[in-house]
């Protein structure tokens, strides 16, 4: 088995028992054939160093004849026509092969990426409940990128190195046979580096990577809860947390880099020991200094050039590779962080029917939930515990109970935003039944969801094709005219975070205006008058009847005055309805 076989074995970490490599192998699959380009490319590259190479040490050839008068001097004009030929051929296949991998590359992210977003936010079905806020958040924005450079880098190489590295060898051979089986021999060295370069890299960079996420999750946490920690004294001290997480995260990344930099000394100090093996045979056997049996001891000088400028070429790939190693050491450490954020588990017993599509106007479905019951991670006590209801199309149901009974749980279960861990909730429509669908789902609760953005930015989140007489014939149908016109900008007025520089009571009637033009059929109202004035709960309940016609509604809340606008009413204590 060839040096470079053995090389290739050893890197190839693609064996079934390894989950991790089986998971990036999956990964590298979406774009596999722009990778296998990018590596073919890179080695046909080397084609174009054999030319230069070949033009470089014929022109030395000659050129030493014209200096004494042999040739004339126009000798050198074809090897340099080689030579400039030969460095274009390799540029242009370089360039060829780089744009390869970088579309291949963009692929794989843009995949995982989107397979992260539709986890995140299902377009159908129930959102993932076991991640913290910013799992999907730092897994698009940092640990997916992570890849670029195994996608790039390595994945290519191994392809690379096996066509490159042998039509060099192959080049070599032509010339001088011994040199071409002094560099053969040197080659299964490599994997033995590369081993001392794998060990403890991905535990590294998985350390590094897990540290980020700590430090990023920690400052989050503090950035939103900033008031409280002024408000107790409390800043400076949290502070100090994120600065010792700082330290640290700068400590597991100074670790990283350096292994980075030591495994590179390893290749250069094998590839350059070679290199001075040849060049010091070269040397005597020009010198004949050299008189061995079997080794040829008769080389020209333009024979000797041109091995050692190959020389390196040969390794070149080798090189790549192991940069690349601890790129995939890096890639490693992310596959085992990205697959919880990945994709979200099946149900493990859905319902029959094909399922409902949301469409302006559908007819409102109707809403069962059987035996539901939902638990959060850290709370012993389940959210809901076996919640049984059902509430026919177009009829209106308000849930009451006291802070924390699961009133915001039971309507979530039933708009499909959680998935029960036991029961099931299901909407029916025209005798069908389907897994409750959020597609089909207008959510208000309290305080609104804002955007920073302009009013009519966030008013186009309902329904983007609408135009301005849309929106304000929204806002009237509601009661809410003045709700634009008391503004100085009117749908331009700029929002800041979580609509800042709008009243309670005017967030709340946007978030209404937006429910009516979703237009789903089944409407969730989750506390919307919770924290509001009288005169604007009074405003805000006159626009509910208004919305509540035609639609499946579903209300949470503490208020008595909507208590009337309900067909039934059901309490909740403790997750339990009675």
């Amino acid at each position: 088995m060839s040096g470079t076989t053995v090389l290739l074995d050893e890197l190839a970490a693609d064996r079934t028992d390894d989950p991790v490599a089986g998971t990036l192998k999956g990964w590298a699959a979406y774009a596999r054939p722009e990778l296998r380009r990018a590596g073919i490319l890179r080695g046909a590259a080397q084609s174009g160093t054999v030319l230069w190479a070949g033009g470089l040490s014929w022109g030395a050839e000659r050129g030493l004849s014209a200096l004494h008068g042999g040739l004339p001097v126009t000798a050198v004009v074809p090897p340099a026509l080689l030579t400039a030929a030969g460095v274009a051929l390799r540029a242009a296949l370089l360039a060829a092969g780089d744009a390869a991998a970088a579309r291949g590359a963009r692929v794989v992210r843009e995949t995982l990426r989107r397979r992260i977003i539709e986890t995140a936010l299902p377009s159908r079905g129930p959102a993932r409940s076991d991640l913290d806020d910013t799992a999907p958040a730092r897994a698009v924005d940092g640990e997916v990128d992570q890849l670029t450079d195994w996608l790039t880098g390595y994945v290519p190489a191994r392809t690379t190195m096996l066509l490159g590295s042998g039509l060099v060898l192959a080049a070599i051979a032509c010339r001088s046979w011994f040199v071409a089986l002094l560099v053969l021999a040197a080659t299964p060295l490599l994997p033995v580096n590369l081993k001392v370069i794998g060990l403890g890299t991905q535990n590294a960079v998985r350390a590094q990577l897990t540290g980020i996420r700590t430090h990023q999750a920690r400052l989050l946490d503090h950035l939103r809860g900033l008031p409280t920690l002024v408000g107790l004294g409390a800043h400076d001290e949290a502070a100090r947390v994120l600065e010792r997480d700082d330290r640290e995260v700068a400590r597991r990344t100074e670790k990283v880099l350096r292994i980075a930099f030591l495994s590179t000394a390893w290749v250069e100090l094998l590839i350059t020991g070679t290199l001075a093996v040849v060049a010091t045979y070269c040397g005597l056997v020009l010198l004949d200094y050299l008189h061995l049996p079997v080794v040829p001891d008769r080389m020209s000088l333009s024979a000797a050039l041109f091995v050692l400028v190959l020389v390196p070429a040969y390794f070149a790939p080798a090189r790549d590779l192991a940069a690349g190693y601890h790129a995939r050491a890096q890639a490693a450490a992310a596959a085992e962080l990205l697959p919880p954020v990945l994709d979200a588990p099946g149900d493990a017993d859905p319902p029959s029917g094909p399922p409902l599509r949301a469409a302006h106007g559908a007819s409102p479905p109707g809403v069962r939930l059987d035996a539901v019951t939902v638990r959060y991670p850290g709370r012993a006590a389940p959210a809901l515990d076996h919640v049984s209801l059902w509430l026919a199309p177009g009829r209106f149901l308000a849930v009451t109970g006291p802070s924390g009974a699961g009133k915001s749980t039971l309507l979530a279960a039933a708009a499909g935003l959680y998935a029960p861990h036991e029961g099931r909730a299901l909407h029916l429509s025209d005798g069908r039944a389907s897994p409750a669908d959020p597609g089909r789902v207008s959510w208000v609760g309290q305080p609104a969801h804002l955007l920073p953005g302009t009013l009519r930015e966030n008013l186009l989140m309902a329904r983007p094709t609408a135009s301005d007489e849309d929106l304000l014939g929204a806002a009237a149908t509601l009661g809410f005219e003045d709700l634009l016109t008391a503004l100085p900008q009117g749908l331009d007025t700029p929002l800041g975070e979580r609509g800042t520089g709008l009243s309670s009571g005017q967030s709340q009637q946007l978030a209404l205006v937006r429910a009516l033009l979703r237009d789903a059929p089944l409407l969730c109202l989750d506390e919307p008058t919770a924290h509001l004035d009288p005169e604007a709960e009074r405003r805000v309940l006159g626009a509910l009847r208004r919305l509540a016609r035609d639609r499946t509604v579903l209300l949470a809340t503490h208020s008595p005055a909507l208590l009337p606008l309900a067909d039934q009413v059901i309490t909740l204590d403790h997750g339990r309805a009675r």
